[in-house]
């Protein structure tokens, strides 16, 4: 048994001496500014990568690819819920968080918070794009394709939102994702639907990811469908989750994935 002088440690504390994050870590109000940078940072670089892809294919005359662009920001998020997703839960996208919270998993106090600095990361990222290179290639906006109309390209989003977030609720712990299954499974997730429904609806299955370049170009013919599309799909997912693995339970979720300190999402405090 480990000890720290004559007082024990519990598996928990252990993790805190190691500089593991703890789900009781991801529940601490006093944290939340740390969480909060977190989804800053990752949807930073998420929306750099998803709409610079595009606004570098544009600058380059097609040196990066369709297919490039597409699987880029599968591999980013991949690396951001590795580096992040113990802080935060590398939400990145106010669907999942809405998942999340629809699921019981996550606080619904905590949804404004995350959302505001997920679209405070998204539009900075937007912006750095601008500064650099203009509005070239709509600045990496997400439209519906050649010959597609707007209820095509919205029941695409639906659909490929409701298949990303039963990906996440089926390989998250709680409402982080975390660890090799979810990072690998979510990014997968996201290339896949990329490599095919790119052409059809830009395959953006995030609010914000679109948001953010319609805004910083001022065109917002378009935003409504990858808005409502997303949010909608995520609660279908929810639903299927429900289907299939039943109601989630607050504690249970955490202590199911092995996590050693499960803690109650209202409170924070520990469940046992």
């Amino acid at each position: 048994m480990t000890s720290f002088g004559k007082r024990q440690l519990d598996p928990a504390q252990k993790q805190r001496m190691l500089g593991v994050a703890t789900a009781h870590d991801f529940l601490d109000p006093a944290l939340e500014w740390r969480r909060l940078f977190a989804e800053m940072w990752g949807t930073f670089l998420l929306v750099m990568v998803a709409a610079g892809a595009g606004v570098v294919a544009a600058r380059s005359g097609g040196a990066v690819t369709l297919g490039m662009q597409v699987v880029a920001p599968g591999l980013m998020v991949m690396a951001i819920i590795y580096f992040m997703g113990t802080v935060s839960g590398a939400h990145l996208n106010p669907a999942v968080t809405l998942a999340f919270a629809v699921r019981r998993n996550f606080p619904w106090r905590r949804v404004p918070g995350y959302v505001l600095a997920q679209l405070v990361g998204g539009t900075a990222a937007a912006l750095f794009l601008r500064a650099l290179f203009g509005t070239v290639g709509a600045l990496g906006a997400t439209r519906p394709g050649p010959g597609i109309d707007s209820i095509q390209a919205l029941a695409m989003e639906v659909v490929l939102s409701a298949g990303l977030i039963n990906t996440i609720l089926g390989t998250s712990s709680g409402a982080r994702n975390i660890g090799t299954n979810g990072a690998i499974a979510v990014g997968g997730y996201i290339a896949l639907a990329g490599l095919w429904a790119a052409p059809i609806s830009g395959a953006s299955m995030n609010p914000v990811r679109s948001l953010a370049p319609d805004l910083v170009r001022g065109d917002l013919h378009t935003t409504w469908i990858y808005i409502v599309g997303p949010l909608l799909g995520a609660l279908l997912g929810v639903a299927f989750e429900w289907i299939l693995k039943g109601r989630a339970t607050a504690a249970g979720t955490l202590a199911a994935e092995g996590t050693p300190d499960p803690v109650d999402v209202k409170t924070g405090q520990r469940a046992s």
